[in-house]
């Protein structure tokens, strides 16, 4: 895989490079090529006044120019001066994996870019939100402080099974929504799909409330005072659309804080209320506070029924600092809640400081794992905290036959065959001839089933989505089945992109300039449903001062469109106003 050069790519782990794509440049046709320079003309003109102060200048940073899509070589060298790196994707991919890009310092980009009837504004991801969205505001210190941090705590966050059911049904929504072919009632047939898993989601799961905080920070996120707030948020950084209306009166701004979990998000609608914070700062407070509320950080018995509940590879990890990790099935608990056992079903593996131990893959622990925890009974030192005078005191030592009962009830009886420190802890006890049994005599492992790993820690700190070492243990996460549409063009539409390159050609070369009526009328001739191309040809001749009778013909076919479609008025009058009052150039420039 290409990394362009880019130490932060160049770091990406194999798990994650699945998800990257060719960004395949060739593809983007001229009527592409005119969306974003639309896109980017308008952003520049209204953003300016209303964007985060570093929006601007950032553009020129991210190596972003009006006139032509971004190619990824020249993002990541432009990005790569300010820490960061960009890979192209196919559309949504799974949250848990995006917030490890963001933790890894890639910004991860579409490399599709939405249709010209979604210009405004898109459901899926494209390369005008991915790019002109986030990259700019990444160029702020601050800010892509928080947002590297804020990859690392979700990369750890608990799915829920309903988590990735919500998922899919998003990401079908988007890509029927942009395909050009789609049927309707396919469309409306996924648009239900969405709502009812949004409305079955039960409790929402600690991703889907971390999503909230990063959909209204990252994506939708303000910042300054209630009364004037300004734009850092990329979903409207790269929305030509909603940057305008979000700032209206009828769009409540409320305070950035913890409570904004409570607020759940519809993608496919405009926000009924946006989130202002005085600063970065307390946006890394506020992921803070909800950091202490993740499963990563609390361990605990509740912490191991999210990872069950998930049905995913997730790790447990021992106050000793031994890692599990494979798909929970299973725990054993008292009365008062207090862990005592876990167990894994089907491939596992055990890791330290997220580094495989040897000979303990999923090859060997291929039908799952199970151990107790807790304390030894009537003891009051951690068995991870043995010495040699305790070792020898319960006679675990290797080669000894030994019988040890924990707090809980568990016994394990069996001949040690060895024993695993890290760090002067003690991690595991492998057992020969082994048996384990409850309190209640109900045997949990046998002597005819092999040896016997016994973890080793008086609690379960730790408790996160995923493998340990995701490398290692092979980890293909969940990639959809569902790909975007690769557009096949009609004769017709070939010729509509043709006009559209003949067009860029003259504003470009200022050659040819008298083929403008030629192209004017074969669009209102084949191409009716047409408005972007038209503009195009009305700014070369308003530029050049030229032809004030066809500019009138072409003004007047463009109002006609506008009072007749009510979704193209704001475009065509905005397109309009750029022309009567040209506030940019070509390319950006610091």
């Amino acid at each position: 895989m290409d990394d362009f050069n880019n130490s932060k790519v160049k770091k990406l782990p194999n798990h994650l490079r699945q998800y990257i794509v060719d960004q395949n440049y060739e593809n983007y046709t001229s009527i592409n090529h005119a969306v974003w320079r639309y896109v980017m003309r308008q952003n520049y003109s209204y953003l300016k006044n209303v964007a985060y102060y570093p929006y601007i200048k950032g553009l020129a940073r991210a190596g972003l120019s009006i006139e032509n899509i971004p190619d990824l070589q020249t993002m990541n060298d432009n990005l790569g001066k300010i820490g960061w790196g960009a890979v192209t994707v196919d559309g949504f991919i799974p949250p848990v994996a995006f917030m490890e890009f963001q933790a890894y310092q890639v910004l991860v980009i579409a490399a599709d870019i939405r249709q010209i009837n979604h210009i405004a504004y898109t459901p899926a991801p494209d390369i005008i939100h991915e790019s002109a969205g986030h990259a700019p505001i990444i160029a702020d210190e601050a800010y892509n402080n928080y947002l590297s941090y804020f990859g690392s705590i979700g990369a750890k966050a608990m799915f829920s099974s309903k988590d990735y059911q919500l998922y899919e049904a998003i990401r079908k929504l988007s890509i029927l929504k942009e395909d050009i072919n789609a049927h309707p009632a396919d469309i409306k047939k996924a648009e239900q799909k969405v709502n009812f898993c949004q409305e079955n989601l039960g409790d929402p799961s600690e991703m889907a409330l971390l999503s909230r905080l990063h959909w209204y920070t990252v994506e939708y996120g303000l910042i300054g005072t209630l009364e004037d707030p300004k734009i850092y948020g990329a979903g409207l950084l790269s929305s030509i659309g909603e940057s305008a209306s979000c700032m209206q009166k009828d769009v409540k701004k409320l305070w950035y804080n913890f409570d904004t979990i409570n607020y759940s998000y519809d993608i496919t609608k405009t926000q009924p209320q946006l989130f202002v914070t005085p600063n970065f700062q307390n946006l890394i407070d506020v992921l803070e506070a909800f950091a202490d509320t993740m499963a990563f950080r609390k361990g605990g018995t509740e912490s191991v029924l999210k990872a069950i509940e998930c049905k995913k590879t997730c790790t447990a990890v021992y106050s000793s600092g031994l890692q599990i990790s494979g798909v929970f099935t299973d725990i054993g608990m008292s009365k008062n809640d207090e862990l005592h056992f876990i167990k894994t079903t089907g491939t596992s593996a055990l890791s330290h400081d997220n580094k495989q131990l040897q000979n303990h893959g999923k090859d060997f622990h291929k039908d799952g794992f199970s151990s107790p925890v807790g304390k030894l009974k009537n003891e009051d030192k951690c068995l991870e905290n043995f010495g040699e005078k305790d070792l020898e005191k319960y006679n675990i030592l290797k080669g000894n036959d030994t019988n040890i009962e924990f707090e809980s009830g568990i016994s394990v009886s069996g001949k040690v065959k060895s024993l695993l420190f890290k760090n002067d802890k003690l991690l595991l006890i492998s057992f020969d001839n082994c048996t384990v049994t409850t309190k209640e005599n109900q045997i949990l492992f046998k002597p005819e089933f092999g040896v016997y790993d016994m973890a080793v820690g008086e609690k379960i700190v730790s408790v996160f989505c995923g493998a340990a070492d995701k490398d290692a243990f092979e980890e293909i996460a969940h990639v959809s089945k569902t790909q975007t549409k690769k557009v096949d063009y009609s004769k017709k539409q070939l010729e509509l992109q043709q006009l559209y390159q003949e067009t860029k050609l003259i504003r470009l070369t200022e050659n040819g300039i008298e083929n403008v009526e030629r192209i004017f009328n074969e669009l209102k001739k084949n191409h009716r449903e047409d408005w972007l191309c038209c503009i195009e040809l009305l700014e070369i001749l308003n530029q050049h001062q030229i032809n004030i009778s066809l500019q009138k013909d072409i003004k007047i076919y463009l109002e006609m469109k506008a009072s007749n479609y009510q979704e193209l008025k704001k475009l065509i009058e905005d397109g309009i106003k750029l022309i009567d009052n040209p506030v940019i150039q070509l390319t950006i420039k610091e």
